[in-house]
């Protein structure tokens, strides 16, 4: 290999720096619409009488939110409390609420980053959301009350990142479960609104300039691509060519002649960039509405991009030994740069009481990954002269994309309530050209090495997914003319999920399987798998889909879904909710080759009762227990391996899984002492029959470490919430500019424990490929009293802020801290078969600082955004602790402190 390539790339790793290792009109004032958190129902109407204060309380709560069953015209149920606002008398579950108010006030750029603000939510990898711990299997993602398919293969929910701020008008979170929801609801279930008829006419345009300590003008790596590849899509250079998906499908190797058609130099040369671009986002909204007779029409129009980078100095070690000797032990630099386009057509009707919205989404989202790392493993140590013997680079390109099109009725009689919803959406995800060289030092010529044979090695992948899905429901309420008031609702809803997906894996050899001559194996990757090298070396492309799981897949999950629900006042201050869903689902994963085939045909009775007792004009208490479930993933059940890049780890299914069942308890107080102010306690409880975990292992003895899943036999999860939010306002100080502004203190508090029991049950291990499974007793994969992956002990949200109640003018202090949790079950040792310590993420501590300013300038309206992200410098890590106290770092590297700027404006 020419010492011109790898000897500037591995210096450049040997030098890197430590720096390195809608609203709809003019802005909405501070505080406007709900607070943060507010609780608001799905089912919240307009009360049937109201007094004039009452009344102008529910139009200044007024938040739009769009939900199954969200059309209900309840009367008033709770007529003692006269303190709690309207919306709280109108629910009867447990759940929060951001308006469009509350999302500006966090400053961030997407929803997932929004939602980390709220009470027992945290946000994992790439923008998925927990709740109260519980993995994302655990929560459901809706638009409108309707269901997404997810562009995330690993994943069966929506990756909230990739939803812009500007284009959502409310986000909610329900913690408590009503069987108007589909079943699948563990810890919550979060539904987006999108924005629909606008008070006026607007037009917004904006944008914001960022930077990064640890990546911005600092060195990095990088490879060409294509000339459209800052937009997020490929110009044609990543094209799969036919030859490859027919010897995909076949199994097949292709011919030499065939493969110096692949693209080489433009996907396979890394090259360092030694000060990596600032971070840029631009937006522009445009919205209106006219009234034609008694009917209001809207649109509102939406679209954005935006484009980040992201450098990862991560030390990366392995350990297969009890004691925790290293299996592995690299340096990997990874270089993200992250490119997201979106864009939203709404179009409604509001008439009398009655809404109809159209919504048109799309969101694609890419990222471009350089990789390259050096070190050591347990065979090969550090040679003479401390060289590091290995030597990996990789090339990647992950395209996400999502359409989604739905059509919503809500429509409001005297006393019957009914809407229905309708959606199609698709998601794909394409990974072509996935490149990846293994070179080694060969002491004897005194550089590194590829001959294509052995440890050395160069392979490339193409996968691609695509999944659609059909979504209809349709909710009927009927406010029963009682002297109490009194509902009865019922429902149906019919999703149809289908996925193909497909990854086929091809290996580079020499003549008849062996290695090419030392002159060659010398040569940089473009030049090594050039069409001159190829044609007279004898190289030739081996197909390895079949020795990595199935080469494809077709997946399908078919759910018939209906509900009956009341709800009444029994007595003065007290309610009662009772409702049961039924639903049947059969889910089927079918892998290609001789993998093992998946069916899940269940039907389950799912009963909900949540009663509330308003005991005091300002407080109110409510019970809840129900039944939910949670099913399998596609991608956990399919034995198909894929790399996720948030993670930079192996993944492969297990056709073997089954669902969960989950049984749910809730004991919450509430107190609204003032106006928009209030402080809430409670306390929760779930039992978890056949909970699924993700467990990593060594597969057939390899030195790489993947991730499988298996079902544990029960885990029971218990903790409880404390929430306070207070303004003080400070006119009284008699400070001239302080005279219209408050303090803001918005603080919550989650604890959260959870224990898996682990006996000698047999379960099906995730270590299996064939067609029946492989059982082990379930205390080898699992330790007894082990917490839930994913699940944080401790979650801690702070919002300190000095805001105007007459303009727009907004500084906030936000701090966040979640404790230690597991990513992973520890994988069982190769040497005796003894499970090793769990794998162990510390997410630490953030502290950022938004600030928001309006100006009049030039006879526009402007805002200006300034925002410091991660100011305590918080890194990542991923880690095991071992008896004898070593520990050994899955994953560990620095994050930056980001400061961004951004202007927008308003017409």
């Amino acid at each position: 290999m020419t010492s011109s390539y790898l000897s500037t790339l591995l210096a450049s790793t040997i030098l890197l720096p430590a720096a390195a290792v809608a609203q709809t009109g003019t802005a909405a004032p501070a505080g406007g619409g709900a607070p943060a958190g507010q609780v608001v129902s799905p089912q919240a109407g307009t009360p049937a009488q109201q007094d004039p204060q009452a009344a102008a309380e529910q139009q200044q709560e007024q938040v739009d939110v769009s939900t199954p069953g969200g059309a209900a015209n309840t009367d008033e149920i709770v007529v003692v409390g006269r303190n709690i606002p309207n919306v709280v008398r109108a629910t009867p579950e447990v759940l929060n609420v951001l308006s469009t108010a509350d999302i500006q006030r966090t400053g961030e750029g997407d929803i997932a980053g929004a939602l980390s603000r709220v009470t027992g939510l945290s946000v994992v990898g790439n923008g998925f959301v927990y709740v109260r711990g519980l993995g994302d299997r655990y929560s459901s993602s809706l638009l409108n009350g309707s269901p997404l398919p997810s562009p995330e293969p690993l994943r069966r929910v929506v990756p909230l990142d990739i939803f812009p701020t500007n284009v959502i008008a409310s986000a909610l979170v329900q913690k408590s479960y009503s069987v108007n929801y589909p079943a699948e609801f563990g810890g919550g279930v979060i539904n987006l609104t999108t924005k629909a008829v606008p008070d006026k006419t607007f037009f917004q345009i904006g944008g914001s300039l960022g930077a990064d300590t640890v990546t911005t003008s600092e060195l990095g790596y990088t490879y060409a691509g294509g000339d459209a590849d800052w937009t997020g899509f490929d110009d044609g250079t990543r094209t799969t060519p036919g030859f490859i998906k027919r010897a995909g499908i076949a199994g097949t190797s292709p011919g030499s002649s065939e493969i110096i058609g692949l693209n080489n130099a433009q996907t396979t040369l890394l090259q360092q960039n030694n000060q990596l671009p600032a971070n840029f986002s631009y937006e522009a909204s445009f919205g209106s509405s006219t009234d034609i007779g008694n009917v209001r029409l809207g649109v509102i129009a939406a679209a954005g991009l935006s484009n980040s980078w992201r450098t990862r100095d991560s030390r990366q070690q392995l350990s297969d030994d009890i004691d925790g000797g290293l299996l592995r032990d690299f340096r990997t630099v990874l270089t993200d740069h992250r490119a997201i386009v979106n864009g939203m057509l709404g179009m409604g009707a509001e008439f009398g009481a009655h809404k109809i919205r159209l919504t048109n989404l799309y969101i694609h989202d890419t990222l471009k990954q350089g990789r390259l790392s050096r070190g050591t493993t347990a065979n090969i140590g550090t040679l003479p002269g401390g060289i590091d013997p290995f030597i990996n680079q990789n090339t990647s390109w992950f395209e996400r994309e999502l359409r989604d099109t739905q059509l919503v009725g809500e429509f409001k009689f005297d006393d019957i309530s009914f809407d229905a919803r309708g959606a199609y959406a698709k998601t794909k995800r394409n990974s072509p050209y996935e490149r990846g060289f293994t070179y080694q030092y060969n002491e004897a010529i005194g550089d590194y090495t590829n001959n294509l044979s052995g440890l050395q090695s160069a392979a490339i992948a193409f996968s691609e997914l695509d999944e659609r899905l059909w979504s209809g429901q349709a909710n009927l309420t009927w406010n029963v003319p009682f002297d109490r008031p009194f509902a009865v609702s019922v429902g149906y809803a019919y999703n149809d999920t289908a996925r193909s997906s497909s990854r086929y894996t091809f290996q580079y050899s020499g003549p008849n399987n062996g290695p090419v001559s030392d002159t060659i194996a010398q040569l940089r990757p473009d030049y090594l798998l050039s069409d001159f090298t190829i044609q007279n070396a004898g190289i030739y492309l081996r197909n390895t889909s079949t020795g990595q799981g199935a080469a494809a897949y077709d997946a399908s999950l078919r759910v018939h879904g209906a509900y009956a629900q009341v709800e009444g006042e029994i007595t003065d201050g007290l309610r009662a909710t009772v409702g049961v869903r039924y639903e049947n689902g059969d889910e089927q994963v079918m892998p290609s080759g001789n993998a093992a085939p998946t069916r899940i045909q269940n039907d389950y009775w799912l009963p909900a009762v949540t009663i509330t007792w308003n005991f005091a004009e300002d407080m109110q208490l409510r019970g809840h227990m129900s039944k939910t479930l949670a099913r399998p993933q596609f991608r956990e059940l399919a034995p198909q391996l894929y790399q996720d890049f948030e993670s930079d780890r192996l993944f492969f299914g297990n056709a073997f899984l089954k669902d969960s069942q989950l049984y749910n308890g809730e004991l919450r107080y509430e107190w609204y002492f003032a106006r928009d102010q209030r402080f809430s306690a409670s306390g929760f409880y779930k039992r978890i029959d056949d909970p699924i975990e993700a467990v990593a292992f060594f597969p057939g003895g390899a030195d790489v470490l993947q991730t499988g899943f298996a079902n544990a036999p029960r885990a029971k999860l218990y903790g409880g919430e404390v929430e306070l939010q207070k303004y003080i306002p400070l006119d009284g100080l008699d400070i001239g500019f302080l005279a219209t502004r408050r303090l803001v203190a918005i603080a919550n508090y989650t604890f959260t424990k959870s224990s898996i029991d682990a006996t000698d049950q047999l379960i099906a291990s995730p270590l299996q490929t064939g067609v029946n499974p492989v059982l082990r007793p379930a205390n080898i994969l699992f330790q007894d009293g082990a917490s839930l992956v994913g699940q944080s002990d401790h979650l801690v949200n702070l919002q300190l802020g000095l805001e105007d109640k007459e303009s727009l003018s907004q500084l906030t202090v936000l701090f966040n801290y979640a404790s230690n949790r597991v990513t992973n079950r520890g994988p069982v040792s190769g040497g005796g078969g003894l499970r090793l310590p769990d794998l162990i993420e510390r997410p630490g501590i953030r502290l950022d600082v938004v600030a928001r300013q309006g100006v009049d300038l030039l006879g526009g309206q402007f805002e200006v955004k300034f925002e410091a992200r991660n100011l305590t410098g918080t890194g990542y890590r991923e880690f095991q602790t071992f008896e004898n106290g070593a520990q050994v770092d899955i994953n560990r590297y620095r994050l930056g402190r980001i400061f961004t700027l951004g202007v927008s404006t308003t017409f």
